[in-house]
Parts: C-alpha cells; sequence; structure tokens
C-alpha cells in the first residue's frame, strides 16, 4: 500500500517499470482527487508524504481501490 514514484535520475528512461520506486507516501494532491482528506487517509493507516507535488494516475487509482475495500 505505498505510492509510486519515478526516480528523479530516471525519468527519461525508456520504459516505466524501470524508472519507479516506492515513495513514502501519498501526495495531497492525489489524496484529494481520491476524496479523501489529510486526515482521513492517517487515520485510515495510508501513508501521507507532505513534501511530494506530483499527481500519478496510478496512485490514486491504487488510493480509490483502498477505499473501496475500507467502506466494505
Amino acid at each position: 500500500m505505498k505510492a509510486l514514484v519515478r526516480k528523479p535520475r530516471q525519468i527519461k528512461e525508456r520504459g516505466i517499470e524501470r524508472g519507479l520506486r516506492f515513495g513514502r507516501g501519498f501526495s495531497k494532491l492525489e489524496l484529494a482527487e481520491a476524496g479523501l482528506t489529510i486526515k482521513e487517509a492517517l487515520k485510515a493507516g495510508i501513508p501521507v508524504d507532505l513534501r511530494r507535488r506530483s499527481k500519478h494516475e496510478w496512485n490514486i487509482r491504487t488510493l480509490k481501490e483502498i477505499i473501496k475495500s475500507l467502506k466494505k
């Protein structure tokens, strides 16, 4: 349940898989897109990285799946 982020030095490499690593948590923008506040995410045990400013679609999809599983 960690966020995937791009490695800074490998952004220009071919293939997405090689340029990704696990991040410390999800960004504020990703949480907002998924419909969560920072407090709700922390309460649910979802890691948040307040320093990140990027927004990746694959992390938003992951957050939406997590929200669905929490509501069951």
